[in-house]
């Protein structure tokens, strides 16, 4: 299989169900009901949701970094909220027509683990609000060294 390189230079190869299998099984019950079924966590209960500090949020499914924490803003809608990804390659979009109605669901570029929804109500410079399930996410400080997963690949 061809790798292929974001932007950024993270490998976005498809992860193979045999490897989603086993990061899943070091996931929580939540973790895997929300990235491999596309469950949403309750609002207001993410332990990321106040979280301020400088970093990179990661999938908890494969390590592909998502967003940086500059991009996050307090939407008041109980989710971890997020006006650009990491890189755009990194999330891809599809039309989720569950609960009656018409919405974009995110999901991890290399595991295809659902993140959460993109709405068109975020601030400026995009005007997106990425809305995330914070239990998708792993918070890696600044200044803490970043997983092998979460690196740019290399050559």
């Amino acid at each position: 299989m061809t790798r292929h390189l974001s932007a950024s230079g993270h490998d976005l190869t498809p992860l193979t169900p045999g490897q989603i299998a086993h990061l899943a099984a070091q996931l929580t019950p939540r973790q895997r009901a929300i990235l491999l079924n596309a469950a949403t966590e309750a609002p207001f209960c993410s332990g990321l949701l106040e979280n301020k500090g400088p970093g990179v949020y990661v999938c908890a499914l494969g390590g592909l970094p998502l967003f940086r924490a500059s991009a996050k803003f307090e939407s008041g809608t109980g989710w971890p909220s997020f006006f650009a990804p990491y890189d755009p390659e990194h999330i891809v979009e599809r039309v989720d027509l569950s609960h009656g109605m018409r919405r974009v669901e995110i999901l991890d570029a290399r595991s295809g683990g659902h993140l959460g929804h993109l709405f068109d109500d975020g601030p400026a410079p995009t005007g997106r609000r990425y809305c995330l399930n914070g239990e998708a996410l792993v918070f890696i400080p600044d200044g803490a060294p970043l997983p092998p997963e979460s690196q740019p690949a290399r050559e």
